[in-house]
């Protein structure tokens, strides 16, 4: 087992080589992680090739925690759920891996990155590291570096993941491309039951979870569980041949974490026994390629010092409606593939 080992000081005064961040990671090193991490969220040209030669010599030592996504309702209590369980996770002798998605305002691009302090107890648990992200601009609530940090905490030596998205909604779904077991949490007794039966995420979801199942809540929740089993059963069965189960917990009293647990462990090792986890994780990775690709794309097209100069005059025409959107597209990209 990797201990996760305190950064020395002489670091913590200079930028890292490389070699140094790769050592750093492999050995544990919670503040070389994090270190390792801003690196790969920064779009400078030296330190995307710095990131580049990064996770090309850790990617042999990742793939082996179980990736989890947690999303939810607003007010469904997410970070205490994720504080609750995360503490029963580490208590199993597991090190947990918590990357937050912090949302950004699309006014200012600033974020709160206030997670450590809605979760104290577990940022303090030597068995845990929290590392708040951004979203940016990125669809699906999850930081488009997200996927990095991820392999990056594996490689760390990590054994559970848990990637917390900023809401839940249609655009929330990126984060189902990159785990292992989508958990959606949910209220009861907070109006309509079927609030959260939107189609696609709930198809998604291997897993619906009603928090606060407590005190005066604990009849409301038990009729939501029935009305979100039959919900389920409408979908079609997924082609992982898992059954999306309905659990009742209330993280705030310690209750149900333990069946939850279990059900993470009983899907982990049933869809490794189907060969289910592997072609998953085979598919997500031809997927993370094509959306690299596309952003990629995008950047080298808005850096283009021909597109720069011509996209003022465009994008006024556009707004005027002078130039329908389509035509100044295929404009520009004409100019952009033009040699």
């Amino acid at each position: 087992m990797k201990l996760l080992l305190p950064c020395q000081p002489e670091m913590k005064r200079r930028k890292l080589t490389t070699e140094e961040l790769i050592e750093g990671v492999l050995a544990g090193d919670r503040l070389v992680l994090s270190r390792a991490i801003t690196l790969c969220e920064s779009q400078k040209t030296e330190d995307i090739q710095a990131s580049e030669k990064l996770m090309t010599a850790i990617l042999p030592h990742t793939g082996k925690s179980m990736r989890i996504g947690i999303t939810g309702v607003p007010g469904v209590g997410k970070s205490t759920f994720i504080e609750s369980f995360g503490t029963l996770v580490t208590e199993k002798e597991k090190k947990l891996a918590v990357l937050t998605i912090d949302p950004s305002s699309q006014k200012t691009k600033g974020s709160i990155l206030g997670d450590k302090t809605r979760m104290e107890e577990l940022a303090r648990n030597p068995m845990a590291f929290i590392r708040p992200s951004a979203s940016g601009t990125t669809l699906g609530g999850v930081s488009s570096k997200t996927r990095e940090a991820m392999l990056l905490c594996e490689a760390a030596g990590f054994d559970i993941i848990f990637i917390e998205t900023v809401g839940v909604g249609q655009s929330e779904t990126l984060v189902e491309g990159m785990v292992d077991f989508f958990l959606l949490l949910m209220l009861a007794g907070a109006g309509d039951e079927l609030q959260g039966i939107k189609k696609g995420i709930m198809e998604m979801a291997d897993a619906v979870v009603i928090n606060k199942a407590d005190g005066e809540n604990q009849m409301a929740a038990k009729r939501a569980k029935v009305e979100y089993q039959s919900a389920l059963h409408l979908f079609p069965m997924d082609t992982s041949g898992w059954l999306p189960q309905v659990k009742t917990c209330s993280a705030l009293q310690n209750q149900g974490l333990d069946e939850i647990w279990e059900m993470l462990n009983e899907h982990h090792e049933a869809m490794r026994a189907n060969g289910f986890l592997e072609e998953n994780r085979k598919r997500q990775q031809v997927n993370w390629f094509k959306e690299n690709v596309n952003e990629m794309l995008g950047h080298a097209f808005y850096q283009n010092q021909k597109i720069a100069q011509a996209l003022p005059g465009i994008l006024e025409q556009v707004e005027s409606g002078e130039l329908p959107a389509m035509n100044a597209a295929y404009n520009l990209i004409q100019k952009f593939l033009d040699k």
